[in-house]
Order: structure tokens, then C-alpha cells, then sequence
């Protein structure tokens, strides 16, 4: 009986019980060549190709002969009593998703093959019985079976006993303990706890009732491992040294796995956790392809006739469809994040990009970088050129934007601990040698070496931002600059780089700047960063606050999107100037003596009126003052300190669904405002000289209130309480006196129409219900 076993580069199948009794079988029996798969003198294919593999293969690889040796050689192993406590804490706890236990051998088995090849480097003789490096899976859904096998460094009879065993070996409790207050434990420790040939090997449990092991190391003779989960037990292996060097794991799948032996699946969960992984990995599949073949002669009586027919058509073919059986290769994408960026072209960067995201457009920037110290990891980050349009619909929510690899193999992509909410829309990779592999993603959230990463990986992310090239700013701008804003507003300890990246319209001109041209513009002495804010350009260019500032020179910074004044308002400085809201009463400008000596002047000649108005007003304004920002427009109504402006007052109102907001809205809502006045205004001019001659008359008052309702709504805010139907009402009687009609003026009268007799509606009713409804009424 022939039965199935490892050779080197991958699996042979040889005839009789023990190895060398019939030796290697014929090259159509080879299923692989011997340098990674380009050729395939190795296929087999067809129904009788499958007969010869069923007939090759006994359940458990062994003859029943070997089998008995086994049992009578092998020595017992009984884990701890609390090895069901660690297997429920793997199982509910680390490994919530069955799939990964793909991901954990194929990890090991890289870590295999990455040992081997470093001890190559000094002693290239550990290569000589198996030059290869790579991992070959290989599924028997008839049968249960998986095997993942790989030419690694192989395990000696100790190393299966005390790294298999390791739960066991190196105390349950203590590991658990580790395990459940991971933040306490040396970072270092508990990678090396679960790094190895431990837990993360034990994860096959969760799709296996039965797991052997058959393993090769150069120092040892080949052994044979098995457990069930409950026990387990080591023996040299009957069939002597099969693997050359390496290990061949066979997993006895649950009946509820089954799914996992299938080639799709098993080429889904490698594509999705191992594309990356540095050696080739393998898959024993099936493909059909059409071949052709000399055609078939049929009978003839005539033997000469049929001799003489074969030679005119012996170059006649037909097609046909054949089953064709070899290894496949699963990873073809390389992770050219562990190349230097100097040797990675554009074009390979962005075929990654377009592979890593589905996105046909080429990126907008990227950055390829290495960060090192506490830890050490790998990034690739890419900004794509359009933001999607539902990302604000989803803002805070968890995003796969970040994929997280740990040594190459794929973690997660479901938590957002690597980037911050406002830089949700970056696409990109990091991997980490660091961080433990085994972890749940629960646990690997609040590990503290995420947070280091965070916290480089936001930086770089800034420093890209800020290097997008001068032609393609705008464009970013226009997609992302809501992000960039929330940023300011969202994350105090990059404030000073964010603030870097913002730009606004001004009062230069038609371009929007950086702040860091605005600041190089500002006048000698400007002690601040004037801006306003508004709804759009043509509102925002048009406020009275801006008017004195920019007749002198002044720059001021338009802001027109709803979050802008937020952004701002929690932005304290840029470049050690202060920012300053010009619709605000705290305002600060530098004038000349002369200029302050006509204001105190004004001040004294207007007081008057600004205390009469402030006593008329008093339902609406704190006080009135003389202005030193009006220019053109008679008055205008400022913030308080702490209050809102006319644009905050809209965002709020427009944002008035929620219940709990009621109280502050509306608390900021009955806030009174300061008025300004200009005393250069012929309007106010003529109301001093009113109010001076008669104080009480009702023209001067109704002209008071016609001014504060102007100057709110110049100012930005809305009329509250009826104040817009008060206001139309004024408005319209000065335009009747200035059209020269008589006060109270009313619209004429209709005339009046002579009423309907009674009987008459009775009988246009009457003549509108049908004939047959006649009865019913």
C-alpha cells in the first residue's frame, strides 16, 4: 500500500510500508518539481491520476504496520489541569474568528523558514538536504484532512516536546495571567511567549479534533507528534526521515469545518492574512485545461483502406478537456513596503495602490517610510484622489482604511487606533516585527505599542500632506480641507501642523492662502491674524467689520465654510500671532496718535446719543459705543467675548434638532449684542442732532430701532421674535414718507360684493349632486 509523505521540496508517493523498501516512484508520481513550480513535469491529471492519489494516501499518512510502532514507541504527555481553561480563553477570547488558524500555521511556518535561512547565511551547509524554502497546503475533503507543510528549521524531539508543549511546559496559569493583563507584561516577554510554537499553533483546535505533527531538524532524526487536545504524545517517526528537513502539520478538521478544505476558501483566507508573506506558499489544485489529441480511427472491414486513411489523416487532432493537478502559487504580490523606497518605481507603487484599494485613479501622494526607536515598523501610506461620498456619513465609525500586518501577516484592518477619525480617508500599511501576532483585537487595541505607532504614524502622515506638490494642493484642498479642519478642532497635539496645511480666501484677492503667506504680508507691528465669517464671499466681503481694516492696508482672512469659525476658535495661534474675530467686541488696532486723539474725540461728541440708545435698546444691547472698524456703513452689532457671531448663530439655528441643546441655544440666542456706530455717518450725524434737540420724539426712536435692525442683519444675524415684521413695517412707512405720502397710508378697500341669496346656494348645490344621489340627500 503506498501512503503519503514529504520529500524535501514537497510531497512524494511511494510504494511499501517503510521508506527505502521500494524507493522514490516514477517522475509521474512527482507532485513537484524541484525549483519552486515554473516547470510542471510534476502534473498528474485525470480520474486515473485521482485513483492513484486515494490508493497513495491512508488517513494519517502511516500504514497500519507504522501505526503500531508508533504506539509502541511513542511517549504520553497529560497537559495541566488548567490547559481547558487556556483552550476556552483561545477560543472565546484570542481567536473569536476560526479562519485565522491559517494565518497562525502559515505564520510559524514563515518563522520556520526565516530561521533556516538566517542560519544559511553562516553555514550554508544547513541547506544542502532541502535547498528549498516555501509552504505547500494541501487539502483531502473526502478524507478531513489538511496539511500545511513546511522546509524550515524543523523541530528536534525536545523542541516538539517543549514548544508544542509550551501551555504545559512553561505553566498554564502563569500564561494565562500574562495573557489576560497583557498591558502589565514586558512587551518583549509576551512576544516571545506567543510567538513561538504555542498558542498560536494551538489555535488549529479551533477547526481540529486532532493534530499531528511530523517534524525534521537538521540535528535530530524525524519525530512525530499528536494530540488531541486533551493529551499528546511524541515517537520517531516509523517512516525515518520522509521531510528532509521541515515540518508537515495534518489537521483531523470538525465535521463543522469542512468548508475550510476547500481550495477557494483556503485561497481567500491566504489572499486576505498571507499574500505578503516573504516565501512562496503553495496549493495542490486542479485546473481543466483542453488539449489536443490524435483522433481515433474507426473500424473498417478493409484493413488496407483503414492503414491507407490513418496515413492521410495521421496529422488529424481532436480537442479535449483534461484535469490537470499541480502546485499553485497564492502570493504572487510582494510587499514592496519592506524595499527601499529608492528602489521602488512609481509604476509599482501604484499598481500596489490600485491592488490594495480597487481605486483606478493613481494616488494623489504617498509616503514610504521606515520608523524606529521604541518600535520599530513599516509604512505605506497613500491619500486617494477623491474622498468617497458618504465618508462624513460614516466619520467616527470603524473604517479598513489601515491594514495592520505583523511580521508581513495580516492582523487587522477593523480598529481605528491607527488613524485618527480626520485622517480616516489615508489608505496604507504598516507592519510591525514588534507587535505580538497572537493577540485578539481587543487586546492588541489597548496594547501600548499601538499607540506609539499611532502616534508616528499621524506625524509622517502630516509631513505628506504638507509635501503635496503646489499644483496639486488645490485639488486636495477642495476633497479633504473638512478633515483638515475637524483635525484642528479634534487633535490639540498636532494643532501646530495642521495649522500649517489650512488655507482661506482673503481680501488679496481671489486665491485662498496659507496662513504662513498671510503672516508674511502682515503690516510692520500687526499684532494679529484678522479674519470673518459668513456664509459666502460676496456676504463675508461685504461686512461692515472688514471696512476700516481694509481702507488701511490690513488683510483679512474670509471664512466661509460652517466649520471654519469653529476651527479657528480653537486654534489659539499661528506662528506667534493671535487670531482675532473681527465681528467680536474685543478688537485691537494699531492707530497713530492722531487717529486715537479724533476717536476720544468722537467718543466725547457722541455720548449722548450712544447712552440714549443704549437706554432704548436696552432690550436688545449690552451698551452702544463709538466704532473704530465702520468705515462706510452707519452701525453695525458685535459679539460679546464669549457670545456668537451672526454666522454662529445660523450654523446653531440651522442645527436645531437636538433636544439637549435647547437650553445653551437658546441661551446664546437671547444674548444681547454690542452697537457700533459710525460718526463719520451722515445717518447718525442727523440722529445725534435729533436726539439732542428732542430725546423723546417718535421719529428719533423709531429711527433708533430701524438702525439695530439694519445693523443686525449687515452684521449677519437673524431677527428674532417678530422683529422682521416690526422692521418691514418702518421700512415701508419711510418709503411712503419718502415717496411724499401721508403718514398711515392704507391699501384701498375692496368693494363690496352683493351677498347670495340663501335659496340660490341651496340650488348651485343641488345641481352638482347627481340625479341618483338625490334620495341620499
Amino acid at each position: 500500500m503506498k501512503y503519503f509523505l514529504l520529500l524535501g521540496v514537497g510531497l512524494l508517493f511511494l510504494s511499501g510500508g517503510a521508506r527505502g523498501q521500494e524507493g522514490v516512484g516514477s517522475v509521474e508520481e512527482l507532485t513537484v518539481d524541484a525549483d519552486l513550480g515554473a516547470s510542471r513535469e510534476g502534473s498528474r491529471t485525470d480520474a486515473e491520476a485521482l485513483l492513484r492519489e486515494e490508493e497513495a494516501i491512508s488517513p494519517d499518512g502511516l500504514s497500519v504496520a507504522q501505526l503500531r510502532e508508533l504506539r509502541d514507541r511513542a511517549q504520553n504527555f497529560t497537559f495541566q489541569t488548567e490547559v481547558n481553561r487556556m483552550m476556552k480563553l483561545i477560543i472565546n477570547s484570542l481567536y473569536k474568528n476560526k479562519e485565522i488558524f491559517l494565518r497562525e500555521l502559515i505564520s510559524n511556518g514563515s518563522d520556520a523558514l526565516d530561521k533556516i535561512r538566517l542560519l544559511s547565511l553562516t553555514d550554508r551547509d544547513v541547506l544542502e538536504r532541502n535547498p528549498e524554502l516555501s509552504i505547500r497546503i494541501k487539502a483531502e475533503p473526502e478524507r478531513r484532512l489538511l496539511h500545511i507543510v513546511d522546509s524550515g528549521v524543523g523541530m528536534t524531539r525536545h523542541d516538539l516536546v517543549n514548544n508544542l508543549g509550551t501551555i504545559a511546559k512553561s505553566g498554564t496559569a502563569d500564561f494565562l495571567s500574562k495573557m489576560q493583563d497583557a498591558e502589565k507584561s514586558n512587551a518583549q516577554e509576551m512576544n516571545d511567549m506567543i510567538g513561538q510554537f504555542g498558542v498560536g499553533f494551538y489555535s488549529a483546535f479551533l477547526v481540529a479534533d486532532k493534530v499531528s505533527v511530523a517534524s525534521k531538524h537538521n540535528d535530530d532524526a524525524q519525530h512525530f507528534w499528536e494530540s488531541d487536545a486533551s493529551s499528546f504524545s511524541v515517537a520517531p517517526d516509523p517512516r525515518g526521515d520522509t521531510l528532509k528537513r521541515g515540518t508537515h502539520i495534518t489537521l483531523h478538521m470538525k465535521e463543522e469545518a469542512a468548508d475550510y478544505l476547500q481550495p477557494d476558501t483556503i485561497r481567500a483566507l491566504v489572499k486576505k492574512y498571507s499574500q505578503f508573506i516573504n516565501f512562496p506558499i503553495y496549493l495542490w489544485a486542479s485546473r481543466t485545461e483542453t488539449v489536443e489529441e490524435p483522433a481515433e480511427l474507426e473500424a473498417d472491414a478493409d484493413d488496407d483502406a483503414q492503414v491507407e486513411d490513418a496515413e492521410d489523416k495521421d496529422k488529424e487532432t481532436k480537442k479535449t478537456e483534461k484535469t490537470v493537478w499541480d502546485w499553485e502559487l497564492m502570493n504572487d504580490n510582494k510587499p514592496i513596503w519592506t524595499r527601499k523606497p529608492s528602489d521602488v518605481a512609481d509604476d509599482e507603487y501604484t499598481s500596489f495602490y490600485r491592488t490594495l484599494t480597487k481605486d483606478s485613479s493613481p494616488p494623489l501622494a504617498r509616503a514610504h517610510f521606515v520608523a524606529e526607536g521604541e518600535v520599530t515598523f513599516r509604512a505605506l501610506l497613500f491619500v486617494p484622489r477623491v474622498q468617497p461620498a458618504d465618508s462624513f456619513n460614516r466619520y467616527g465609525t470603524s473604517t479598513d482604511s489601515i491594514k495592520l500586518y505583523v511580521r508581513r501577516v495580516f492582523i487587522t484592518d477593523e480598529f481605528n487606533d491607527l488613524m485618527p477619525n480626520y485622517l480616516a480617508f489615508i489608505q496604507g500599511i504598516v507592519d510591525s516585527d514588534d507587535l505580538p501576532l497572537n493577540v485578539s483585537r481587543e487586546t492588541l487595541q489597548q496594547h501600548k505599542l499601538i499607540k506609539i505607532i499611532k502616534k508616528k504614524l499621524v506625524r509622517k502622515a502630516l509631513d505628506m500632506l504638507k509635501k503635496i506638490p503646489d499644483d496639486e494642493y488645490p485639488h486636495f484642498w477642495k476633497e479633504y480641507s473638512t478633515n483638515i479642519k475637524l483635525g484642528v478642532m479634534e487633535d490639540p497635539s498636532n494643532r501646530s501642523r495642521l495649522a500649517k496645511l489650512l488655507r482661506f480666501h482673503s481680501s488679496r484677492g481671489d486665491d485662498m492662502t496659507f496662513l504662513a503667506d498671510y503672516v508674511a504680508r502682515m503690516r510692520p507691528g500687526q499684532a494679529h491674524i484678522y479674519y470673518v465669517a459668513g456664509t459666502s464671499l460676496a456676504e463675508v466681503r461685504r461686512s461692515p467689520f472688514a471696512e476700516r481694516l481694509e481702507a488701511r492696508g490690513y488683510e483679512v482672512l474670509y471664512l466661509t465654510e460652517a466649520v471654519d469659525e469653529y476651527c479657528l476658535s480653537s486654534l489659539p495661534e499661528y506662528d506667534g500671532k493671535k487670531f482675532q474675530n473681527i465681528a467680536k467686541e474685543i478688537f485691537d488696532l494699531e492707530d497713530s496718535p492722531a487717529q486715537k486723539e479724533q476717536f476720544e474725540a468722537h467718543k466725547k461728541q457722541y455720548e449722548p446719543l450712544t447712552r440714549w440708545l443704549a437706554q432704548k435698546l436696552d432690550a436688545h444691547i449690552t451698551r452702544a459705543v463709538v466704532s473704530r472698524r465702520l468705515a462706510r456703513s452707519p452701525a453695525a452689532l458685535a459679539a460679546t467675548a464669549f457670545g456668537w457671531t451672526g454666522n454662529m448663530e445660523r450654523l446653531a439655528l440651522s442645527n436645531a434638532h437636538q433636544k439637549a441643546d435647547d437650553a445653551q441655544r437658546k441661551h446664546h440666542l437671547m444674548q444681547k449684542k454690542l452697537l457700533e456706530i459710525n460718526p463719520r455717518h451722515p445717518v447718525v450725524a442727523e440722529l445725534l442732532r435729533r436726539v439732542t434737540d428732542d430725546p423723546d420724539g417718535a421719529a428719533a426712536l423709531q429711527a433708533a430701532e430701524t438702525l439695530y435692525r439694519t445693523a443686525a442683519l449687515r452684521s449677519g444675524y437673524m431677527l428674532q421674535e417678530g422683529q422682521a415684521v416690526q422692521f418691514a413695517e418702518s421700512v415701508e412707512a419711510m418709503l411712503q414718507a419718502a415717496l411724499g405720502l401721508p403718514p398711515g397710508a392704507r391699501a384701498e378697500p375692496e368693494p363690496d360684493d352683493e351677498p347670495a341669496p340663501a335659496d340660490a346656494d341651496a340650488d348651485a348645490d343641488a345641481e352638482d349632486v347627481p340625479a341618483e344621489d338625490h334620495d341620499e340627500l
